[in-house]
C-alpha cells in the first residue's frame, strides 16, 4: 500500500484525530514485565546475566564485553579512507555547533549585598546507547559522544549490540573513539541499559543514560529512571517520524525522497505530508512508488507507509496548526520563503528549511543533533544538547547588610508558612539577643 491521500476539511474531528495517531508501541504491560525481569537479572548477576542475555536474545557468545585496543585498531583498518573522512567531517560540524551551547556562568547582584550565581558542572558519569537493529548507526555514536566530550563528563561509556561475529560494528567503534569515547562495550537491548544504570563487574554505573532504541530499550530507560538507585535518562522516545509541509511550488521528487528517508528507518516509522495542493499530493504518491523500487530497504519503507498519510489542507496556516498539534520529530518546510514561515513553528524536534535542506543532513553532518523527541514529545522536550550532559547549581552569598535588607521579608514569609526555624535562622544573625 502506498501513501494514502486525505482531505482534512472533509473529515470530522474523530477522523482528523485518527489521521494523526502514531503506530501502536505494542503490548506495553507484557513488554514491561519482560524488561523488568531483564533488569532484575542484570542487577543480581552482573556480567554473567549480561552474557547469558546476549547469548539468548542476540545469539552471540561474548567473552570480553569491552572493545579492546586490538579490536579498535582492526575497526579502523576495515573502514575506507572516504568513510573516515565522512566521520571526521560529521564530528567537526557537530562539535562546532555544540560548542556554542556551553552555558555561560551567571552572577547577578539582585540587591546590594545579595549575590546570586549559577554555575554548570558535567554529570559525573554518562552512558551512551547506540542501537544496531536493522542497521548500524555510527552517526548516533557521533551525536552522543561529541556533546559528552564537550561537557567534559569524567566517565563516558558507550554500549552497542554485538554483531554475529561477537565484535562491535567497526564504523560505530571508529566514530565513537574519534568523537571522544574509547570505553565501548558490546552489549545491546534492555540488558545494556540495566548494566549502565546499575553497573556490573565490567561496566561502570552511570548517573544518566542517553540514546535511542527499540521498544525494549525505551521501556528499560523508563524503568531505570523511576528507580532512585537507577539512572536518569535523556528523553522518552518512540519510532522515528517526519512531517513535511509543502505548497504547490514544492518538488514532488524532493518531498517523496524526504518521506522515504524516514520510512526506511523501520516498519513502525511514520511519515506525513501536509500540502495545500491536491495535485502535489498525487505527484508525491506517484514519485514514492517510482523511488521505492530503487531502495534496498523498500520492504521496510512499504510497511511504514501503511500507517502514513498525505493530507490536503485549505491553507498553510492550517498546515502549521496541524503540525504543532502533531509535534513531529522532524519537520521539513518545502515552502516558498520557508525561512519566513519559521515563526509559525511551535512544536518540533528539528526543522529543515527549503528545498535544499533534506532531513538527511541533520541525521549525519550539518551540525545539529539527531537525537530528538518523538511520539509527540516534541511539544514538551527538546532535542539532545550539551546542556543535558551538565547539571546547573545555584550559589548565593550575602553580606550582613544584604541579609539585613532581606531579613524582614524572609521572616514574614517564613511566618506565613508556619516555619519558625526558618525565621529564627535570620533573627539570630541580625539580633543575637532574640
Amino acid at each position: 500500500m502506498g501513501l494514502e491521500i486525505y482531505n482534512w476539511s472533509e473529515l470530522d474531528a474523530a477522523a482528523q484525530a485518527s489521521l494523526l495517531e502514531r503506530p501502536a508501541l505494542g503490548n506495553s504491560a507484557n513488554l514491561q514485565e519482560q524488561v523488568a525481569d531483564i533488569i532484575a537479572a542484570v542487577r543480581t548477576n552482573g556480567d554473567v546475566a549480561v552474557r547469558t542475555l546476549t547469548r539468548r536474545l542476540d545469539n552471540v557468545e561474548i567473552s570480553d564485553l569491552r572493545v579492546g585496543e586490538a579490536e579498535m585498531a582492526a575497526a579502523l583498518g576495515e573502514l575506507d579512507e572516504r568513510d573516515i573522512a565522512a566521520i571526521d567531517l560529521a564530528i567537526s560540524n557537530v562539535r562546532r555547533f555544540h560548542n556554542g551551547q556551553l552555558p555561560a556562568a551567571i552572577s547577578i547582584e539582585t540587591m546590594p549585598g545579595v549575590r546570586c550565581e549559577q554555575v554548570s558542572h558535567p554529570i559525573d558519569a554518562v552512558g551512551l546507547y547506540v542501537p544496531a537493529g536493522t542497521a548500524p548507526l555510527p552517526s548516533t555514536a557521533i551525536m552522543l559522544a561529541v556533546p559528552a566530550a564537550i561537557a567534559g563528563n569524567p566517565v563516558r561509556i558507550l554500549c552497542t549490540p554485538p554483531r554475529s561475529d561477537g565484535r562491535a560494528d567497526p564504523a560505530v567503534v571508529v566514530a565513537a573513539s574519534r568523537a571522544g569515547v574509547s570505553e565501548i562495550y558490546k552489549v545491546g537491548g534492555a540488558q545494556a541499559i540495566a548494566a549502565m544504570a546499575y553497573g556490573t563487574e565490567s561496566i561502570p554505573k552511570v548517573e544518566k543514560v542517553f540514546g535511542p532504541g527499540n521498544a525494549w530499550v525505551t521501556c528499560a530507560k523508563s524503568l531505570v529512571s523511576m528507580d532512585a538507585a537507577g539512572a536518569a535518562i535523556d528523553m522518552p522516545a518512540g519510532p522515528s517520524e517526519v512531517l513535511v509541509i509543502a505548497d504547490e511550488a514544492a518538488s514532488a521528487e524532493f518531498v517523496a525522497s524526504d518521506l522515504l528517508s524516514q520510512a526506511e528507518h523501520g516498519v513502525d516509522s511514520q511519515v506525513l505530508l501536509l500540502t495545500t495542493s491536491g495535485q502535489l499530493a498525487r505527484q508525491v504518491q506517484l514519485e514514492i512508488e517510482g523511488q521505492l523500487d530503487a531502495l534496498s530497504r523498500a520492504a521496510i519503507a512499504r510497511e511504514a507507509l501503511a500507517h502514513s498519510r498525505a493530507i490536503v489542507v485549505d491553507s498553510v496556516k492550517m498546515a502549521f496548526d496541524i503540525s504543532n498539534r502533531y509535534a513531529p520529530e522532524h519537520l521539513i518546510l518545502q515552502l516558498v520563503n520557508a525561512r519566513n514561515a519559521l515563526p509559525s513553528v511551535r512544536n518540533a524536534g528539528s526543522v529543515f528549511l527549503g528545498e535544499w535542506t533534506p532531513e538527511s543532513v541533520g541525521d549525519y553532518c550539518s551540525g545539529t543533533n539527531h537525537v530528538l523527541p518523538t511520539y509527540g514529545f516534541a511539544s514538551t522536550y527538546s532535542g539532545l544538547g550539551v546542556d543535558q550532559f551538565l547539571r546547573q547549581m545555584t550559589v548565593q552569598e550575602l553580606s550582613r547588610d544584604g541579609l539585613a535588607s532581606l531579613g524582614n521579608a524572609v521572616i514574614r514569609l517564613a511566618e506565613l508558612e508556619g516555619l519558625d526555624a526558618h525565621a529564627s535562622a535570620v533573627r539570630r544573625r541580625l539580633d543575637p539577643s532574640s
